[in-house]
């Protein structure tokens, strides 16, 4: 899976920003992948408008070390966390998220070149759950 590298560290320490009050939604290969590593889904997601989202435990994603602000899912964190800072909206279409910072370390090249993963990302997500969720409990 395609993904964008970027050094997350600030000052010789892992920032972790983008991982404090984050909506993750997540797609049916997200949660298969964090469930292979022997995690329930009821014990790192809840539901949000019908569409799965990573959970926060005291404002910061339930995957976080926030003692180093790393990932204890790196290999297997989501797509959106692989992809981040780059985001979507309607209108700003594929941009950097001006909250990271390390946004004006993000090529254009990276940018351009992710856009169309970024967009499929978003419509995997809406494609995904559209239907009832095997996952949902009710």
């Amino acid at each position: 899976m395609e993904e964008l590298k970027i050094d997350c560290r600030v000052n010789g320490r892992l920032c972790g920003k983008c991982c404090y009050k984050a909506v993750v939604p997540l797609t049916r290969r997200d949660i298969e992948r964090i469930t292979s590593r022997g995690y329930r889904f009821e014990d790192f997601a809840e539901y949000r408008a019908g569409v799965p989202v990573l959970k926060n435990v005291d404002s910061h994603c339930v995957f976080l070390d926030p003692t180093t602000n790393a990932c204890t899912i790196y290999e297997d964190r989501p797509t959106a966390c692989r992809l981040y800072p780059l985001a979507y909206s309607p209108k700003l279409w594929v941009h950097v998220d001006p909250a990271c910072p390390k946004a004006g370390e993000v090529p254009k090249e990276a940018v351009v070149r992710l856009a169309s993963r970024v967009l499929d990302y978003y419509e995997e997500v809406k494609r995904d759950w559209l239907l009832d969720s095997q996952y949902e409990s009710t």
